[in-house]
């Protein structure tokens, strides 16, 4: 990132209020293909499509010499069963049900990846179709294994990642993906994981994608209050079951139509920050409302609502602020080490100076949003490393002292 992307960044963050992305910008009317990658910088994907949080999609030159294009697939353009067994039978992978509806996602099991791939070409042998099902090997956190080393390198659009930056600090999960399955597997209408950004990329195969804009999601509600399951189903057209749907824009449409590998990542930075912390107040208010009748009766009230929201949404208020502290204090560590006429990002060297100095503000913006919120205040940071207060007056004054590098 250059001084200009940043300053740039910077007033659009100030012009939007304090409102979300999502809530002031134009929905756009087609998704961009981005052909070559010669042409296209970090910062025109920083400034065209992570700030106003829009897709688009990019050709396979941009990841052409991925080590799972050149193993997992035949010269032929299918999945390379034997190469796949060879190297990864043994390993034990998280399959669902694309037939079976479980609430609004599908019910999963665990498997040998040789039996799995057993299931897949029986499947195609039997023309697609199968008395087990239609079954969809999703979320294999293949790349927490060492043997995932060499099957692709994270393009510089999507290395600003402080999800897994924060999850590989702490050793225990991440939010990178393999999704394989035959034709006609599929995945249920659904929102990401803390309202992140995601990136997939196909190995082989297609996928036709639906997408919503952000915000049409309360026009797809049932008269239950409910989101769709499948919204290329018949019935999500009859009115007396969604009866506002007529008023929702028709979805961006991308056109798992054949064999289908691809690398899934989820991910955070500054962009969508402000997204998460507003999903998590949203989370909240939603368990609050469900355990409202115990407000007066149950002890610790407060506390079993932060308790059922992480059991819920995988996070609640503390981890939050932990999730905000890790990152802060890597950068104010980064910060540290920016000397004179080093401010400017040299080519090759990573994100760069100016990067690090716009991570700290949009840090700094929303933690003094979460110090105010009442139900973080009920939280207990007597046990915490560094008080929320501390670690906001010195991200505020690491901001005030970089304005005008």
């Amino acid at each position: 990132m250059d001084r200009e992307t940043r300053v740039f960044a910077e007033s659009y963050f100030r012009g939007l209020r304090g409102r979300l992305p999502s809530n002031v910008c134009r929905t756009p009317g087609r998704v961009d293909f981005i052909e070559k990658p010669d042409s296209f910088s970090y910062t025109d994907f920083f400034k065209g499509y992570l700030l106003p949080n829009v897709p688009c999609v990019f050709s396979s030159a941009f990841t052409e010499s991925w080590g799972s294009r050149r193993h997992w697939v035949t010269p032929s353009g299918k999945p390379d069963f034997d190469y796949l067994l060879q190297n990864y039978g043994d390993v034990v992978v998280p399959v669902a049900n694309c037939g079976v509806q479980e609430y609004n996602s599908n019910p999963k099991e665990h498997m040998p990846f040789r039996d799995y791939i057993s299931y897949w070409k029986e499947f195609i042998q039997g023309d697609y179709s199968s008395p087990r099902g239609c079954l969809y090997l999703k979320d294999w956190h293949l790349c927490r294994d060492s043997s995932a080393e060499g099957l692709f390198t994270l393009p510089v659009y999507f290395s600003s990642d402080w999800l897994n930056e924060y999850w590989d600090a702490l050793d225990v999960d991440d939010y990178r993906f393999i999704y394989m399955g035959p034709t006609g597997t599929w995945s249920p209408f659904h929102a990401d994981i803390f309202r992140s950004f995601s990136w997939s990329v196909n190995i082989c195969g297609r996928k036709k994608w639906f997408f919503f804009p952000p915000g049409q999601e309360e026009a797809l509600r049932d008269c239950h209050g409910g989101l769709p399951y499948d919204v290329t189903a018949p019935s999500f057209l009859d009115s007396r079951l969604h009866p506002v749907c007529e008023h929702c824009s028709p979805p961006l449409e991308i056109t798992q139509e054949e064999d289908t590998i691809s690398i899934n990542h989820n991910w955070v930075n500054g962009c969508n920050l402000a997204n998460m912390w507003h999903f998590l107040q949203q989370e909240l208010c939603t368990v609050q409302q469900e355990i409202s009748e115990w407000r007066n009766t149950m002890p610790d009230w407060h506390h079993h609502c932060q308790v059922i929201m992480r059991s819920c949404s995988g996070i609640n208020f503390e981890e939050f602020y932990h999730f905000l502290e890790v990152i802060a204090k890597r950068r104010l560590l980064l910060v540290k080490d920016i000397g004179p006429g080093e401010v400017e990002c040299v080519e090759g060297s990573g994100l760069g100076p100016q990067q690090t100095i716009f991570d700290i503000g949009r840090i700094a913006e929303v933690l003094a949003s979460v110090v105010v919120n009442p139900d973080f205040q009920r939280v207990d940071t007597s046990m915490f490393s560094q008080q929320p207060e501390d670690l906001l007056q010195q991200l505020e004054e690491v901001v005030a002292a970089t304005e005008s590098l």
